[in-house]
């Protein structure tokens, strides 16, 4: 079963390098445009299109900083051992669905069976943490019981 929390967390981890990698491409992209762009007769259309670019260059460091907390946090999580109770790391299985408790990442599929990585500070993941197996909790009408936490 530690297999499949270190084969979870490390889609987890290719998940956010995705996000950097397309985020540093188009933090290139924009410092290129930002260099490419000349002055024109047309006046203030090239300060306003260098600011244009800086923003978008700005707006993509702060989504490249938002993947590097991902993945600080992600390093913080083991993928070993087995807890009774859900903490980050772990792999809950309930009536409606599995879910692995670490970064948002949306659904993983592995060995054909989908999990949903979730935060701890996600509403699932808040009423995931602290459960053991055998637990229930409703969260929008559905109510959900907790058959395992590894």
């Amino acid at each position: 079963m530690s297999d499949l929390k270190k084969e979870l967390h490390q889609l987890c981890v290719n998940h956010v390098r995705k996000i950097m990698e397309a985020t540093e491409l188009a933090i290139a992209d924009a410092q290129k445009a930002s260099t490419d762009d000349t002055k024109s007769s047309a006046g203030d259309k090239y300060e306003t299109g260098r600011e244009m670019a800086q923003q978008e260059t700005n707006r993509n460091m702060a989504q490249l900083n938002e993947a590097n907390k991902l993945l600080v946090a992600l390093n913080r999580i083991g993928t070993t051992g087995i807890s009774a109770h859900a903490e980050p790391g772990s792999v809950i299985v309930t009536n409606n669905g599995s879910f692995y408790l670490a970064i948002s990442a949306g659904s993983l599929i592995l060995n054909n069976k989908t999990y949903f990585a979730v935060s701890p500070a996600s509403p699932v993941g808040s009423m995931l943490t602290g459960k053991k197996a055998g637990s229930e909790f409703t969260l929008n009408g559905k109510l959900y019981k907790i058959e395992s936490v590894v």
